[in-house]
């Protein structure tokens, strides 16, 4: 809401209007020296921090390292399948090419990492390395459904379930996934006393026909954790057991080049306080496939198409992002002083993207798209030529606080904000609720209201149409469940629609979330 001036309207399109890809491309982002100057094991995320010893409990413990190379221009590089490891002594830990380190036996080791005469030492300290953990159906098996998409709305975790096999939806439901798998029809899918022919199993692997195909590979981790819990007895696990509270991404985030690669590692944290690493078992999904792609393995590929990327990462109810960035690469040059807010932020993320501003518009250019987009009209030939004939250098900037100062503009915004608050004529009388309220609106955009007090104004609203027209809004959400999707949507940024049913797949809201927040508008009543 409130007024923003600036002299460089063009740039006001933000990075829309730069061309994001150039024929041949730009050479000095994506071609600058790669050969890392030191190594590091990144254990929190911070090159600068040593990783303190690594701590492993339990038969079958899997870790996934992860090795940043520290490059001469100050920038990282992900060195995890690139370096070479070595643990010693022979038969604590072993470690693969890509940096995931299993348990042997009890002890200590020192694990080292080596590439073109760097090297950096982990120190790993094993326990009970013979002792086979009670698995936790929630917490270990639920994710490998959600993994396969066994749980996914297109097979059993839709409402009628798959060929007489129902999950929860995504899993959110572990519960009543036990109740489905272990008791439903007799236990029939499972068999604990030759666990590999369990149906489970077979259908999984398809050595026997499924209309899913095959979802798991018999040398596969997940393939090995449920034998294991067929062999266990299939057991749910005990209420004292820790449960799932927060979900870790390293690293959180990097700068990347064209083709460049990122091993992600997740780690689980319990309300108990221990982290265990979930990267085999969780979920990677990127927002643009264009820019990037994720393996299973958490393991992500940048393509040919400079951007923004973010994969969310999934493991049971949790969610964590790893954002990257790939620059263009081109040569920007100095970029005017910024006078304001915004300028300053698109500044920054042009020198960050390597894209160099589009040129400035003219002023003829620059009058109407200032004119349409700000008053939502065309500029007067009379106040075109005037313009046009202006010699003032601040004449972009006056023009842009003339336009929002203008009655034009808090009409055309205030129609804007009514289609937003469902300002609507249902019936022929609520023409002057209609009115009132767009002229509410409008009065507040005139008087330059900043956003937070419109927004608390339209949600505490009382009293009566005459005296409060903003009370107007509650005349058409009249329902809790309506009242918070509108709240959510439009003043916070957020679709909270499928919570109400579920747990938000793409997002880390639970049903619990969205009843909690219509909670907050249970109170709201209506007289007369």
């Amino acid at each position: 809401m409130k007024k923003l001036s600036t002299n460089r309207g063009c740039l006001v399109s933000f990075l829309g209007v730069v061309l994001f890809q150039m024929a041949g491309g730009f050479a000095s982002a994506n071609t600058a020296v790669l050969t890392p100057v030191r190594l590091q094991f990144e254990s929190a995320g911070d090159m600068d921090t040593k990783p303190a010893p690594l701590k492993l409990r339990g038969k079958g413990t899997r870790f996934q390292l992860l090795v940043s190379g520290g490059l001469s221009d100050g920038g990282l590089r992900d060195c995890t399948n690139a370096v070479s490891y070595a643990a010693t002594p022979a038969g604590v830990v072993e470690v693969s090419e890509k940096g995931l380190l299993s348990v042997v036996s009890d002890g200590t080791a020192k694990v080292t990492a080596s590439l073109g005469g760097h090297a950096t030492e982990l120190e790993v300290q094993v326990v009970d390395a013979g002792k086979e953990e009670p698995i936790n159906f929630a917490n270990q098996i639920v994710p490998i459904f959600t993994k396969a998409s066994c749980n996914s709305g297109g097979c059993h975790g839709k409402a009628a379930g798959q060929n007489g096999f129902r999950l929860s939806l995504l899993g959110f439901e572990p519960a009543e996934d036990y109740e489905h798998l272990v008791k439903e029809a007799r236990g029939r899918r499972l068999f604990p006393a030759s666990p590999e022919n369990s149906l489970l199993l077979t259908k999984g692997v398809a050595s026997v026909p499924h209309g899913g195909g095959k979802r798991l590979s018999v040398d596969s981790d997940d393939y090995r954790l449920l034998l294991r819990w067929v062999s266990q007895g299939m057991p749910e696990g005990s209420p004292s057991d820790p449960r799932l509270a927060g979900l870790q991404v390293l690293p959180a985030k990097r700068r990347m080049a064209l083709d460049g690669e990122q091993q992600l590692a997740v780690r689980a944290v319990y309300t108990d306080g221990s982290v265990q690493d979930v990267t085999r078992s969780a979920l990677f999904e990127p927002n643009d496939k264009a820019v990037a792609t994720a393996g299973e393995d958490g393991l992500v590929s940048m393509l040919k198409q400079p951007g923004d990327v973010a994969v969310m990462v999934r493991y049971q109810d949790k969610a964590a992002v790893f954002n990257a960035t790939v620059p263009l690469g081109a040569p920007v040059g100095e970029l005017p002083a910024p006078s304001n807010e915004v300028d300053r932020l698109v500044f920054a993320k042009l020198r960050e993207m390597g894209m160099p501003p589009s040129v400035l518009c003219d002023d003829a250019t620059f009058l109407r798209r200032a004119s349409v987009d700000i008053s939502g009209r065309l500029p007067a030939a009379a106040e075109a030529e005037a313009f046009l004939a202006d010699k003032d250098p601040a004449k972009r900037t006056k023009l842009v606080n003339r336009l929002l100062d203008s009655p034009e503009y808090a009409d055309f915004f205030a129609s804007q904000w009514s289609a937003l608050l469902r300002n609507k004529r249902n019936k022929p009388q609520d023409a002057p609720m209609n009115f009132a309220f767009y002229t509410w609106l409008s009065d507040s955009l005139r008087a330059n209201k900043p956003y937070d007090q419109l927004a608390r104004e339209v949600l505490a609203a009382s009293g009566g149409l005459q005296e409060n027209p903003a009370v107007a809004w509650y005349k058409q959400v009249k329902e809790p469940q309506q009242q918070l999707e509108d709240t959510a949507q439009l003043f916070l940024g957020t679709r909270l629609q499928c919570a109400q049913c579920h747990h938000h797949p793409f997002e880390k809201w639970s049903q619990n979330d969205y009843y909690s927040f219509s909670a907050f508008f249970s109170q709201v009543r209506f007289k007369g």
